[in-house]
């Protein structure tokens, strides 16, 4: 039998006190709790509070986009790519978000005793294939090793640091009324296809997760002229975490229109077995634009003649100020309030 999603968000408290638990580590409301309530009182700096993916600091004539992650997807291994992979992919990306190009990284493995070695050789060596692909330099490192028992394989902690290639930066603030929003491709399937190997799941056509650096895609659409007010890569919480952050963000009603949303067959399918939720489902190698109306088709024609866009889609617009919401609207007319989850559907996913 598939895993009943519900049994895999647990979060709970003591008599005491609070306690963290699996589900803290998504993109719902335990986590933008402790950002907000723990996190940003306590480093209190501007480039925080900005909460884009990655903080922007000035250095000289030079505006750098400084991003940190860490990756502990369960298995490492996974239909379509690695942990490895994964680490530099998500790194890119959180640049590539905020029109940063990637120039150097740093990586940290946490490796448990009794880790193959040849294993660790496979992503050590996916670290450095994706790196170079993208022109991005590993120039820092660390190794630690930990007991039997106490680091479920390899974790992967990853720093990049990018150019920022435009003024003003991207960001929620400068969303206005009417700008059409837009997604690189068909979304979930890296959820589901981590779900599918850790679970052994077996679905007519395999499925195989998106990830990939999306840096080149933005590039292009920089290069073309197109003016990339917003981006955000949806990675924990999917889509739907994504744009609702940035509806809260700018103070804004965003309304989707969801036979627009790409899904294919075999994740649809998937997802409804499963009892989850495509919208909410992480993607690594999907981009969400927000872009002036008047250059929608421009910037779709752009996205879908890039070999990582070709199932690109206008999938809804900017509504009116003041009240933050993101609203979908069906085939059939009805609509739904898009929330955020208290938990993530599948944790363990990046």
């Amino acid at each position: 039998m598939p895993p009943d999603p519900s049994s895999i968000v647990c979060p709970v408290s003591t008599a005491d006190a609070e306690v963290i638990t699996l589900g803290h580590g998504g993109g719902g409301g335990l986590t933008r709790s402790l950002i907000e309530g723990m996190f940003l009182p306590a480093f209190a700096d501007p480039a925080l509070e900005a909460r884009l993916d990655a903080g922007m600091v000035d250095l000289g004539d030079a505006r750098l986009a400084f991003t940190t992650d860490t990756y502990v997807v369960s298995p490492p291994f996974f239909a379509g790519g690695d942990i490895g992979m994964l680490a530099v992919h998500g790194t890119v990306n959180d640049l590539a978000a905020c029109a940063a190009r990637p120039l150097f990284m740093s990586v940290g493995l946490i490796l448990e005793e009794g880790f193959p070695m040849s294993s660790l050789r496979r992503v050590v060596e996916s670290l450095a294939r994706e790196a170079a692909a993208v022109g991005m330099r590993i120039v820092a490192g660390d190794t630690k090793v930990v007991e039997r028992g106490k680091g479920d394989g390899i974790f992967v902690s990853a720093s990049g640091i990018g150019l920022v290639q435009v003024d003003p930066r991207p960001g929620p603030d400068r969303i206005e009324e009417g700008d059409a929003i837009l997604v690189s491709g068909d979304i979930g399937r890296h959820g589901v296809a981590v779900l599918a190997t850790r679970e052994g799941l077996a679905f007519e056509t395999e499925i195989e997760s998106d990830t990939a650096p999306l840096w080149d895609l933005v590039r292009a659409l920089l290069d073309a002229g197109i003016e990339l007010r917003c981006m955000r890569d949806p990675t924990r919480g999917g889509a739907a975490t994504a744009l609702v952050e940035i509806a809260e963000m700018a103070q804004c009603t965003i309304e989707l229109d969801e036979p627009a949303v790409p899904v294919e067959p075999q994740v649809q399918g998937a997802c409804e077995l499963l009892g989850l939720d495509p919208l909410y489902v992480a993607c690594e190698g999907r981009m969400l634009f927000v872009i002036p109306p008047g250059q929608a088709s421009a910037a779709l024609a752009g996205i879908r003649s890039h070999p990582l866009g070709r199932s690109g889609a206008v999938i809804g617009r900017v509504g009116e100020r003041g009240t933050a919401r993101v609203l979908m609207r069906s085939s059939i007319g009805s609509t739904r309030i898009i929330d955020l989850l208290s938990g993530e559907q599948l944790p363990r996913i990046c």
